[in-house]
């Protein structure tokens, strides 16, 4: 819940920094939903849509950054008020960050030939679909306040490695059989990867939401980083 103050304007400001938040979070949404539409459908139109809808992330960055500068040097804000200011300019960041990961997959669309097994484009569209559940709820956490729903994330995520790490053995195991399909595999592999870093920054943001309610960081037990790195090729000898 944001503090009210005496000055109508001050309130006007920090309100602005939300919906412009708020703003950022749905154009990267879709810039994601409509990158793996395109990669599924080998939707080459739909794919330069994202990485031109792209811009419009930088400049609301941008203007969120400036935005927050002014208000500092004007307001010289405390407490729960700087907090605001500055988990706005994080958030902006991660939220900025996703829409380059979805441009980074539209990018992927012109060199995957959309031949691989459906399973493989199944696959994808279940890790999308996990990691922006995730990015929207914790848009809505920071919408509301409730941080005593922030314990999903974490769990979350953990579902958002795991659904990686199994589909990175399944295009491991797709480029082995055959290498003609090590070159598109390689890409979805790329893709993979993107999709799964979306959730490490739904995560970002949720840490910052919890900052700026309680003035408190989350307990450091944040499991990162997936396990592709455990995973052992069919005929190889695991590493000690």
């Amino acid at each position: 819940m944001q503090s009210v103050h005496i000055v109508s304007a001050y309130d006007e400001e920090l309100k602005y920094l939300s919906k412009r938040i708020a703003a950022m979070g749905g154009h990267a949404e879709r810039m994601v939903e409509q990158a793996v539409a395109a990669l599924v459908n080998v939707d080459h139109g739909l794919a330069q849509k994202v990485i031109q809808d792209d811009l419009v992330l930088d400049e609301g960055q941008r203007e969120i950054d400036d935005k927050a500068i002014i208000i500092i040097a004007r307001r010289q804000p405390m407490a729960t008020d700087l907090r605001e200011i500055v988990g706005a300019i994080r958030i902006s960041a991660d939220i900025e960050r996703v829409g380059d990961l979805g441009k980074n997959v539209a990018k992927r669309v012109a060199a995957v030939d959309g031949r691989q097994p459906n399973s493989l484009f199944r696959g994808l569209e279940a890790l999308a679909d996990l990691a922006l559940t995730q990015l929207k709820e914790v848009l809505d956490v920071y919408a509301s306040r409730s941080v005593e729903r922030i314990g999903f994330v974490r769990d979350r995520d953990d579902q958002i490695d795991a659904m990686y790490t199994s589909l990175f053995r399944e295009l491991l195991t797709y480029m082995m059989e055959d290498p003609r399909n090590i070159t598109p595999c390689t890409h979805l592999l790329f893709c993979a990867k993107n999709i799964e870093r979306i959730g490490d920054h739904a995560t970002n943001i949720a840490e910052t939401i919890y900052y700026i309610v309680t003035g408190d960081q989350m307990p450091a037990d944040r499991p990162k980083g997936d396990k592709t790195d455990k995973v052992v090729l069919p005929g190889t000898v695991s590493a000690k």
